[in-house]
């Protein structure tokens, strides 16, 4: 019989838990899109992170906009809404 594991990606343990708001940016040129994942702490120290390759992080930065730069110059574009850490508190 053939199982799947459901339990939480140890990439997690990665991301400190004093992160304020993550975004999704996706790269709708491609077929499926591809994702990223921003998130930034409350000092906007913000890092982006692959999924596809284990939550690698592929950018870093201690400033939003910088992040946010760096994603759209690679065309990715965000999901629309933001979310927070104090809504999962």
């Amino acid at each position: 019989m053939q199982t799947t594991n459901t339990t939480s990606s140890p990439a997690q343990d990665l991301v400190k838990n004093n992160w304020e708001f993550t975004e999704v940016w996706i790269d709708a040129m491609l077929s499926p899109p591809y994702i990223l994942l921003l998130l930034c702490d409350s000092e906007q120290n913000c890092k982006i992170y692959d999924p596809a390759q284990g939550y690698k992080i592929v950018f870093s930065s201690n400033d939003y906009n910088a992040a946010k730069l760096w994603l759209l110059e690679d065309e990715y574009e965000p999901i629309e809404g933001r979310l927070l850490a104090a809504e999962f508190a």
